[in-house]
């Protein structure tokens, strides 16, 4: 029995310490018809990708009374590959929004208490988490404090690029 005990707790104590960065995050199983589709761009990251934005309803809830959305919001981007010309030159339409082919990943953001302490000082993001997945459910072997870094400087618009996207959409809830 001691035994036991002492191998779970060692267990519990091992899979504590390799909690990292995106770890907390799930796969996003119904977003599509669980969530609210808020927002669709050209992904300002990425000079051939296209990105649509979904968020949960604990998203939309509201804000906290420093602005930033409450625990437990989740957003999910469906990145889309684009369509590109012989020579490889992205295509755009004349109102020069890249043309969405074929889905490429889903990024996932999802607020969660304790998230900053999982990356590097100065990442934190005020607890928001990443995660990438594959279109198959599958998580991508992707370095999130890369996510982190590039949301970083974000702090006027709580690490968001579509804050105010967001907030547009609670007013309309």
């Amino acid at each position: 029995m001691k035994k036991s005990v002492a191998l779970l707790s060692g267990l519990l104590m091992t899979s504590m310490v390799c909690a990292g960065p995106g770890d907390g995050v799930s796969f996003p199983e119904n977003y599509k018809t669980n969530y609210t589709q808020y927002h669709s761009l050209n992904r300002t990251q990425n000079a051939d990708q296209y990105i649509r934005l979904y968020i949960n309803d604990q998203g939309l809830s509201g804000t906290e009374e420093s602005g930033q959305l409450p625990y437990g919001s989740k957003i999910v981007a469906e990145i889309y590959k684009v369509k590109k010309d012989a020579d490889g030159n992205v295509l755009t339409t004349q109102l020069g929004q890249r043309i969405p082919t074929k889905l490429a990943a889903l990024a996932v953001m999802e607020r969660r208490e304790g998230a900053a302490a999982e990356y590097p000082q100065g990442l934190g993001n005020d607890d928001w988490d990443f995660a990438v997945f594959k279109t198959t459910g599958e998580r991508a072997k992707k370095d999130l404090t890369a996510c982190a870094a590039c949301h970083a400087p974000l702090t006027g618009t709580k690490h968001l690029f579509s804050y105010e996207s967001i907030i547009a959409e609670q007013a309309l809830k």
